[in-house]
């Protein structure tokens, strides 16, 4: 698949981070498996891999947390 963002190169699977961010929230999930744009960095995630995402963003949310790293698990 090419990059939709530059369109310069295909994406390779790798590892990425992504960060969560709500009001005064911050959420770093780091090791998240993607494909990734090495042109332009552009990182694309699959749909399960994105609903687990949200999922973890939604229960440190409900847990109160405010600033925290954690390694992306799939349950």
């Amino acid at each position: 698949m090419i990059c939709l963002i530059c369109r310069q190169a295909d994406v390779i699977y790798g590892l990425t981070s992504i960060t969560f961010e709500r009001d005064e929230m911050r959420l770093v999930i780091n090791k998240v498996p993607a494909n990734i744009c090495p042109s332009c960095g552009e990182a694309y995630v699959d749909e399960d891999v994105a609903m687990q995402l949200l999922q973890d963003a939604e229960e440190m949310s409900a847990a109160g947390a405010m600033d925290d790293v954690m390694e992306y698990s799939k349950v």
